[in-house]
């Protein structure tokens, strides 16, 4: 531990598809032990300890907020039996379907005895039983034990009632005239009842696919086609953030609470994972790092090239995303670790490089290829002393372009050639072609070091990895993903390395 610690303890209550049947075996909920430094001058390090069996109390205070589900999912069907209505005194048995949602899951219309979990829901269903049926409605009257709802022609005979349930916060449709005697000219496309949160129940399903890009313009013309609706583009744009807090674990706050839960189950389900979560002295986010078990394993039967980048997140804190990857036997890409931290600086890369060295160790063979970002010089000098760092050729490339602003297309040829060339001799006649082509190139990459960007003058073998063209690609997968929540995020990623490792 660092310093003197504290022992904190958070509830977990985090119901996601994969955590059922660790769920169904741990009903009773499970905690994080989260040490905090107390050491002055230090920040506060955070590490999450999958090893307590439950029911422990050992902390000194324990965070009594629940965590919320994993994702919200659309109501199941749900049998009322023998309900009383508050202002009605009516009784009986029925089976409704409980929810907006009917058969099939699809958007369901407004009927007698129709049941719903909350206001908010039947309200849902009835802006879009308006939208659907091309007409609009007014609140009549509405207080806390029932509600009248009215179509706004004020001869038109269309009404909705609706009670809410005794010592119940389901709500039941008592009265429902479907008629309407208004004239068919009153109809317009564009309805009041088309606001951001209705919008946002009506496309949320189109969000399940997080790698999805779904536009404002997109949510407009989806809306017309399906319900003959239009709305001005901020009425889209706030219904497509509504459709994401309900699908990506709510807003990008609630998110960062429940990591640490999440994190604690992603090692009770990887036991050999490691998990490194650090936070500031005032309890916010700063770092993190995850190494997944089938990465650790896999690592000593990889060739012992690593290549590192990193790339920003999109979401509303940003951040920035670090990789380290490698090649595998089959000479595809084999991703090691992650890590997130606030900027590409000194002090978040020589954290992240330090993790991965504590996890995969160092060997006089290692070589870790980069580009030539300067915090990532002084990192890996920092980090991994004994290893050998290269530099990819292509950013070197478009260094040596920028500076002497050429585009001469036999630079290129001649510079790819010569950092390729296994041989002294080979080496010599091709950089000799371009340096003769370019004036002042042989001082530029003499100044950079030429064991650092070809291959026969390094000191270790860096095989056929002369670019970080496999951390890139990894990172371009990932380039939808990275505007989710953190924790949303994070699941993602261990989706597609478990899809990759299987």
């Amino acid at each position: 531990m660092f310093g003197s610690s504290e022992l904190y303890e958070m509830p977990i209550n985090v119901q996601s598809p994969e955590h059922t049947q660790y769920l169904a075996t741990n009903p009773s909920p499970s905690f994080v032990h989260v040490s905090r430094d107390s050491t002055e001058g230090k920040n506060d390090r955070v590490s999450i300890n999958s090893q307590v069996g439950q029911g422990e109390r050992r902390a000194e205070e324990v965070c009594t907020s629940p965590v919320e589900p994993y994702c919200n999912v659309p109501p199941i069907p749900f049998t009322v039996d023998e309900v009383d209505v508050e202002g009605s005194g009516s009784g009986g048995n029925f089976n409704r379907e409980v929810g907006i949602y009917g058969q099939g899951g699809m958007l369901g219309d407004i009927e007698e005895n129709r049941v719903f979990r909350s206001k908010k829901e039947l309200m849902t269903c009835l802006s879009i039983t308006s939208m659907r049926k091309k007409f609009q409605y007014k609140v009549f009257k509405s207080n806390t034990s029932f509600i009248v709802v009215r179509c706004v022609h004020p001869s038109c005979s269309w009404r909705v009632r609706a009670n809410k349930l005794i010592e119940s916060e389901y709500w039941m449709v008592t009265k429902h005239v479907d008629k309407h005697t208004c004239p068919t000219d009153f109809k317009t496309t564009r309805r009041r009842q088309a606001t951001s949160w209705v919008v946002g129940e009506c496309i949320k399903r189109r969000f399940i696919n997080p790698s999805r890009v779904f536009r404002p313009r997109d949510v407009m013309d989806d809306m017309k086609q399906r319900y003959g609706v239009e709305f001005s583009y901020s009425v889209a744009w706030r219904g497509r953030e509504c459709a994401y807090e309900n699908l990506r674990l709510g807003m990008p706050e609630q998110s960062y609470n429940l990591l640490p839960g999440y994190l604690h189950m992603l090692m009770q389900t990887n036991p050999g994972s490691v998990v490194n979560l650090e936070v500031t002295d005032g309890n916010k986010f700063q770092y993190l790092f995850i190494a997944f078990a089938a990465s650790i394993q896999g690592f000593s039967y990889c060739r012992p090239v690593i290549s590192i980048d990193a790339t920003h997140l999109k979401g509303k804190y940003r951040g920035v995303l670090f990789t380290a990857v490698c090649h595998d036997a089959n000479q595809q890409i084999f991703p090691l670790a992650i890590g997130v931290g606030d900027s590409e600086n000194d002090a978040a890369w020589t954290w992240f490089l330090k993790r991965v060295k504590d996890v995969f160790g160092e060997n006089p063979a290692l070589v870790i290829v980069s580009d030539r970002h300067r915090s990532i010089r002084s990192a890996v000098e920092e980090a991994f002393p004994r290893a050998f760092h290269g530099i990819c050729i292509y950013h070197l490339l478009n260094n040596l372009k920028t500076k002497f602003k050429s585009k001469n297309k036999e630079l290129e040829q001649h510079y790819i050639a010569a950092a390729k060339a296994y041989n002294l001799q080979e080496f010599h006649v091709l950089f000799y072609t371009l340096c003769s082509a370019v004036p002042g190139a042989k001082e530029y990459l003499e100044s950079v070091g030429l064991d650092r960007w070809t291959r026969s003058h390094a000191p270790c073998r860096r095989y056929n990895i002369m670019t970080t063209n496999i951390s890139e690609s990894f990172n371009a997968v990932l380039v939808k993903v990275r505007e989710l929540p953190i924790t949303t995020f994070v699941n993602e990623v261990r989706l597609l390395c478990q899809r990759w490792f299987q």
